[in-house]
């Protein structure tokens, strides 16, 4: 396990449409616009300053929707996201499935976050990593007490990538708090490598928690729109 303390809050966005949305317990057809004090829904670009003011990130996560589920892409979105926030680096999750998909998406310069549940294969997998090393993360999503995707991932951790995302979709925007159970389990067998929590975070409680399981960071989107967490509070965690 690594010594460095330092605990990163990683806000998220979610975008379909071209509008950001509220992601609730993985249910994405029911997802609806965003409402925050950010900005509006079809600003996105506002909402992501305003999360990023808010938590000092360095890094923004965006999910597209759009390309997880095979309808588009909000590509131009996140290349005007990427011209206006020159100093933050973009995780994107666009469903990538193979190295192809991934090579579409490089020019942007952001690190692409390569969800389990959109892997069809351990071997789509390995291809990836081969042809980006630790440049991609590894998103292992889990529905439950179930993980999506290949259960080989799970099982192998030889080609875990140097940073991991540890995602409950089915507590995403739910106030239901983390899986710190699961948490604790991927920690225990990640070696030095730099896990991420996702799902369920309520407040700075919640946060700290996570960050006892060994965890050295957590996306927040829902707690960052309501007021849940504040500024000051992800000072002190930090």
């Amino acid at each position: 396990m690594s010594s460095m303390s330092k605990f990163a809050v990683i806000p998220v966005i979610d975008l379909k449409g071209g509008v950001a949305v509220h992601a609730k317990g993985g249910k994405r057809a029911d997802y609806r616009p965003l409402e925050t004090p950010f900005g509006p829904a079809a600003d996105p670009l506002a909402i992501a300053r305003g999360l990023l003011d808010v938590t000092g990130s360095t890094a923004l996560y965006i999910a597209d929707l759009d390309a997880i589920e095979g309808r588009g892409n909000n590509y131009s979105l996140c290349r005007d996201l990427a011209d206006v926030l020159p100093t933050t680096t973009l995780w994107v999750d666009a469903g990538f499935s193979d190295a192809d998909e991934c090579a579409f998406w490089l020019p942007l310069g952001a690190t692409l976050v390569i969800g389990s549940e959109t892997l069809a294969s351990y071997d789509n997998w390995k291809d990836i990593h081969a042809n980006l090393g630790d440049g991609a993360m590894l998103s292992l999503d889990f529905d439950g007490a179930t993980m999506r995707g290949p259960q080989t991932l799970l099982a192998e951790t030889e080609l875990w990538p140097e940073r991991l995302i540890v995602m409950s979709l089915d507590r995403v925007g739910t106030g239901e708090g983390p899986d710190l159970d699961r948490l604790k389990s991927v920690c225990a067998r990640e070696g030095e490598r730099t896990v991420y929590a996702a799902g369920g975070i309520r407040n700075s409680g919640d946060l700290a928690k996570v960050k006892e399981t060994g965890a050295r960071g957590a996306l927040v989107a829902t707690a960052l729109h309501t007021g849940a967490v504040m500024q000051k509070e992800i000072a002190a965690l930090a």
